[in-house]
């Protein structure tokens, strides 16, 4: 996993609420084991049209959104199944995080462990980012702090633990590796007591 520490980018805003993973990513590309390629796919059936032809009043489709890092998206973002493979295409295709004024709880933690950065925000700052797409905003992950091109800052919260990975790029098997010289002394200690 790819440290993450500051994000300075503009935004894509697809501000509809609810946008479950099968809209994210569709279940008839599930079948892989493998994060590579997602990012074609991502909102496949919003993004594409019966033909497979580029939908080109979809906002992943218009040329200011090339390189954008952050979305903002409605309320209620990654409801529904908890596939990991939603936060898998979100990151194969570019993004490091997503703004929402809620985030699915399952959709949360698939993100956290993979390293997409997912962020609630009040509704005054959502109404903002949604009034002003293509907005750069400057993400820093180390005071949980996320900074409009106004000036105003507000801050987002996250778990200790998660916020510590995401700043090593450790998932949680990482996490536990990055401990084992602890974890071998321990149980060195433990069978010399026993």
């Amino acid at each position: 996993m790819e440290p993450l520490e500051r994000v300075r980018s503009k935004t894509v805003v697809i501000p509809s609420s609810n946008i479950d993973t099968d809209q994210i990513i569709p279940a008839r590309f599930l079948t892989t084991t493998t994060k590579e390629g997602l990012g074609k796919q991502l909102f496949a059936d919003w993004r594409y049209g019966a033909d497979g032809a580029p939908n080109p009043a979809f906002v992943l489709n218009k040329p200011e959104s090339i390189g954008c890092q952050v979305l903002v998206a409605g309320h209620n973002f990654g409801c529904g199944s908890s596939r990991e493979h939603a936060p898998w295409a979100l990151l194969d295709y570019g993004f490091r995080a997503v703004i929402s004024t809620q985030i699915a709880d399952i959709f949360r933690s698939n993100s956290l462990k993979n390293g997409l950065l997912p962020i609630t925000v009040d509704d005054s700052t959502a109404r903002w980012l949604e009034d002003h797409p293509g907005a750069e905003v400057d993400i820093d992950l180390s005071v949980a702090r996320l900074t409009l091109p106004t000036g105003v800052a507000v801050t987002f919260p996250i778990e200790a633990f998660a916020r510590h990975c995401l700043l090593n790029g450790l998932d949680e098997l990482g996490y536990l590796r990055s401990r084992l010289g602890d974890i071998e002394r321990y149980e060195a200690a433990r069978i010399k007591d026993a």
